[in-house]
């Protein structure tokens, strides 16, 4: 198999965005993870920032010396740039971006570019090969539309906070940005799809419309169908699955997590004869996943008292031997030592200029023949206004100096 591993530090191959231009003019998560996303596979993405504090995103989580951790990842292979686009003289400046560009990512409420003179139908004047990439909460159109969008309220109304915890307890809300993150993901495929129709189909630019919601119904599974075709509403079952068992998480002796899966009735069976009861398998209910789940109690008590009785690698060793699914329950210490993370390079460590070598993800999937990288990591705010505006827009240093003093860019 050809080994599909990046140096991020030495490798040169061609990347598969080389020459694609991006404007990154959204904040906060999903926008700048799609904008990441292209970046990573090596698009020239311009982030756009409001002078001073720019990206709420980089306040986002834990800091180092002032330096948010998070937007250092979020922020690589993107240069910055400082540009108040309220002022007339910004939007002007975001124009000539535009017309630069070959994408737009923008996550601001519906409307709000409208009012500024930047909406998709003015930056697509003269330039109608521009796709216009808008993300929001709700979309931008419907009864939500005008809403504020985050992912908190996403993943309360697509169905997942509402399945998500224990039967008897509260909805249970993710602890990290899940909605925002598959949005973001999400958006980078909607993005190289209206990129395709543009350039093999022979079509124009358009305008692409993604909510944080409607990828996040669609994580979240049927319920919708099943309510429809079977007026079922599904619940919550804490880590057990109403579709199949034994679906759990198990302390061992040691006091270790391991969370095992058997979606597959063969996998189930091995799990049963390796704890000791093999007599269970030739239960008629046994047979199928709704009939275990609905023994997961009698099923639970056996798997859980054997994983008790010994120690974390003892049970990954004998489950592994067995052939049956088990994964140890990881945290942040736990993935950045895991030898199999650490050999497929999921974590790379990326030299920065605030915090020497720092130990981000790489890139989300490989590509045999022209893998992405990560070439820089997340940048000062305005860091690259000199070099986009009079390099590439070819503005005059002059006029660049008037807008610094103006506060229209930094």
């Amino acid at each position: 198999m050809t080994d599909t591993r990046t140096d991020t530090r030495t490798d040169t191959r061609p990347l598969p965005l080389d020459g694609l231009r991006v404007v990154d003019a959204s904040t906060i998560l999903a926008g700048p993870l799609c904008c990441q996303i292209l970046g990573d596979f090596g698009a020239d993405v311009v982030k756009v920032e409001l002078p001073g504090a720019g990206d709420g995103l980089r306040g986002h989580g834990r800091a180092k010396d002032g330096i948010g951790l998070w937007w250092k990842e979020v922020g690589r292979n993107k240069r910055t740039v400082a540009l108040d686009l309220r002022q007339a003289d910004g939007a002007e400046v975001f124009r000539r971006l535009a017309a630069w560009a070959d994408v737009v990512v923008e996550s601001f409420r519906p409307g709000t570019l409208e009012r500024w003179g930047l909406g998709p139908a003015r930056l697509q004047e003269g330039h109608p090969d521009l796709v216009v990439v808008r993300l929001s909460g709700f979309g931008q159109t419907g009864p939500y539309a005008d809403r504020p969008g985050f992912g908190t309220l996403a993943e309360a109304m697509s169905g997942f906070a509402h399945l998500t915890g224990e039967a008897d307890g509260p909805p249970t809300l993710p602890a990290f940005g899940l909605a925002d993150t598959i949005c973001g993901i999400a958006a980078s495929t909607a993005t190289l799809m209206a990129l395709r129709h543009r350039e093999v189909q022979g079509g124009g630019g358009q305008v692409v419309d993604v909510s944080i919601l409607a990828p996040m119904m669609t994580a979240a599974g049927p319920a919708p169908t099943v309510y429809q075709q079977l007026g079922e509403v599904l619940g919550r079952h804490g880590n057990r699955s109403d579709n199949n068992a034994p679906r759990n998480t198990y302390r061992t002796r040691d006091g270790s997590w391991v969370a095992v899966s058997s979606s597959a009735t063969r996998i189930a069976e091995r799990i049963l004869r390796l704890v000791g009861h093999p007599e269970v398998v030739d239960e008629p209910w046994f047979a199928s996943g709704r009939g275990r789940a609905e023994h997961a109690d009698l099923i639970d008590g056996y798997v859980g008292s054997w994983i008790a009785e010994r120690d974390r690698e003892e049970v990954l060793d004998a489950f592994e031997k067995a052939e049956a699914a088990i994964a140890p329950v990881y945290s942040g210490a736990d993935l950045a030592e895991d030898a199999h993370v650490r050999a497929t390079e999921m974590l790379t460590e990326v030299p920065d200029e605030d915090l020497g070598d720092i130990l981000q993800h790489d890139v989300m999937w490989r590509l045999s023949e022209t893998p992405g990288r990560v070439r820089f990591t997340g940048r000062a705010v305005g860091a690259d206004t000199d070099a986009v505006l009079i390099g590439d827009l070819g503005l005059d240093p002059a006029r660049v100096d008037e807008l610094r003093a103006a506060g229209v860019v930094a």
